[in-house]
């Protein structure tokens, strides 16, 4: 029998075994968060592209609103610390540029510092009790600090492989991500999987769950109550939301992000690396057929040179050059809902199936 209440929430200080997302880029407003929590499941701040110090003034934020657990979901992934790239190549760039108004550049020329330390030295001096992952289970001597000071540690994965490599690295809960979600594919080695590693939610679960010994938590196409169950009966412990939230009164998006969940389908969405050099499923638009393998820069270069552009479309109200994250399930994302509304229907439609099957 499939028990809502179980050791998931257990673990999490939760009522119900829901983790709304931590999706990056603004979308995960404080507010979301505290509402989530405040409700019963698991908010979540993405706070992937975060200064530290703006994840401290959002976490405070957050603690004002609620004082049920949350977490914050970084980026974690290995490689250098700090790359440097060069380029003028940009010729596709400056023709987007210029639909949008944007002054042209001559050349690009980007320096990144991997962020990932001092944005999780916040997260532990403000005693957030949560954190998950990303591309990677958090380095070692991060891992290490977590177990002792009690924090739990989620990590998303997208194949059986990589849900071994986090739970022999420490990971308390992982997140099987399926080829339905929305946003960045979790998977660790893009050089191994360009595209991702693409498995659908439904086949990934119960491989997931028969090869690790912590919960796994689905994520990928769940919108409401009936995917909830079903991804139980497969052997989840709960499930992970984050397009039927990107629509709510408390997300960050903006109003001509939620106007095209409206009217998407199951068709609309694409994995595709145009927007940050990595790959995610996003609504198809023309800042998704704006470049090729050869104009793209790699990750997180593209991510970088397209930020101009996705501001401008943001200020202009012109949802064909934003970054429309979202999953195949996004036909369900229908109006604009508060957080309780989502919630309620999700949790009252479970309850019921459940309920049915005892």
């Amino acid at each position: 029998m499939i028990q809502l209440q179980n050791e998931l929430c257990d673990m999490l200080g939760i009522k119900y075994p829901i983790i709304q997302a931590g999706m990056a880029g603004g979308s995960t407003t404080p507010e979301l968060v505290a509402e989530v929590s405040e409700f019963g499941g698991l908010g979540t701040l993405g706070a992937a592209y975060m200064d530290p110090e703006a994840i401290r003034t959002a976490v405070r934020e957050i603690k004002s609103r609620t004082a049920e657990p949350f977490g914050v979901n970084v980026f974690s992934f290995s490689g250098p610390n700090e790359l440097t790239f060069e380029s003028g190549k940009v010729d596709a760039l400056n023709q987007v540029h210029g639909k949008l108004g944007i002054d042209p550049v001559e050349r690009v020329d980007y320096t990144w510092r991997n962020p990932v330390m001092e944005q999780v030295e916040v997260l532990f001096e403000e005693k957030v009790p949560i954190i998950s992952t990303a591309f990677g289970v958090l380095p070692k001597e991060l891992v290490e600090r977590a177990k002792a000071e009690g924090v739990i540690l989620i990590t998303m994965v997208t194949n059986v492989e990589e849900a071994i490599e986090a739970e022999q690295a420490g990971v308390d809960i992982i997140v099987a991500q399926g080829s339905e979600a929305g946003g960045h594919r979790g998977t660790f080695d893009v050089e191994k999987y360009p595209y991702g590693s693409n498995v659908g939610t439904f086949s990934l679960i119960p491989q997931v769950s028969e090869a690790v010994n912590v919960p796994v938590v689905a994520a990928g196409g769940v919108m409401d109550g009936k995917g909830m169950v079903a991804a139980m009966v497969l052997g989840a412990k709960g499930v992970q939301m984050g397009t039927r939230f990107l629509s709510t009164k408390e997300s960050g998006v903006p109003q001509d992000y939620k106007e095209a969940l409206f009217t998407g389908d199951e068709t609309s969405t694409v994995i595709t690396k145009n927007i940050s050099g990595r790959p995610a499923r996003a609504i198809e638009n023309e800042l998704v057929r704006s470049f090729d393998e050869k104009s793209r820069f790699p990750y997180p270069f593209q991510n970088m040179a397209t930020k101009a552009i996705r501001a401008e479309a943001k200020e202009q109200g012109n949802a064909e050059y934003l970054s429309l994250y979202a999953g195949q399930g996004v036909r369900s994302v229908i109006e604009e809902e508060s957080v309780k509304e989502v919630l309620e229907q999700v949790v009252v439609q479970a309850q019921k199936l459940t309920f049915r099957q005892s």
